[in-house]
């Protein structure tokens, strides 16, 4: 029997790869056979990514996604090195607890440049005509959050980059479908990340407490969202398109 959720000879590419859920998103895309093409700004941090993963033919790429500058020439030259490409997760993002009077005009640049204008322009150059994998289809997933649906005291910036991608990625699942590309979302709640496990709301025991208290089912591992990435990459949602995946541990269900 195949196993619909198999990624073998797939060619995904992975944004934010360096650290936390993105690294995590490469190592099992890896090992359900794919091969991977790792995106982030530093090319130390993407070798240790890549060092964990199994099998050959993958490829490291030290880019700021930030600006778009050259992106079109970099997609083609992974075109031409691994194939067309079948799936991109886009998880490199930005956060930040800022109250909101102390927001500035080039904060929010910043955040929608590395939350949206990223994901969006990656997208739009994957999904040219001869980039993407047409006859097997291409699967697009762009990192959301919980942030995105419910509100949190100084999370304004990080929840309207969020908010926008929710809203655009509908309005691409039906622009793309024709062309056998699906388009969703995956909208974690709170991770335990090697960095998130440093910031207060995890290192502080009685914040960590508070925090766990709002997930039923406790705080959660990158695995639990990479695993739904992989559904989402795989031919088992093959039938699946301009959908927000909730993956919270039961925060949004109170």
């Amino acid at each position: 029997m195949n196993n619909p959720f198999s990624l073998e000879s797939k060619v995904i590419i992975v944004t934010g790869a360096s650290s936390g859920i993105g690294a995590q998103c490469a190592i099992d895309c890896s090992k359900m056979g794919a091969k991977v093409v790792l995106v982030a700004r530093n090319e130390e941090r993407l070798r240790q990514t890549l060092n964990q993963m199994e099998g050959d033919g993958h490829m490291i790429l030290a880019l700021d996604l930030s600006s778009s500058d050259g992106l079109k020439e970099v997609i083609k030259d992974v075109v031409s090195k691994m194939g067309k490409i079948n799936g991109v997760v886009n998880c490199a993002g930005m956060s930040s607890v800022t109250p909101l009077k102390m927001i500035t005009d080039g904060q929010l640049d910043q955040f929608f440049r590395t939350n949206v204008y990223s994901a969006i322009n990656l997208s739009k150059e994957v999904t040219r005509v001869g980039n993407f994998d047409k006859e097997a289809g291409c699967s697009i997933v762009f990192f959301a959050s919980i942030m995105g649906l419910v509100g949190e005291k100084c999370k304004t910036m990080y929840s309207a980059t969020k908010g926008a991608l929710i809203a655009a990625s509908r309005s691409m699942a039906c622009e793309l479908a024709k062309n056998k590309v699906r388009v969703n979302v995956v909208s974690p709640g709170a991770i335990e990340t090697p960095i998130n496990a440093r910031l207060p709301h995890m290192a502080d025991a009685e914040l960590r407490k508070e925090l766990e208290e709002k997930h039923l089912l406790g705080l959660g591992e990158c695995a639990d969202i990479s695993n739904a990435c992989i559904y989402l990459l795989s031919d088992a949602a093959k039938w699946v398109t301009g959908q927000n995946f909730i993956i919270d541990g039961g925060y949004t269900a109170r």
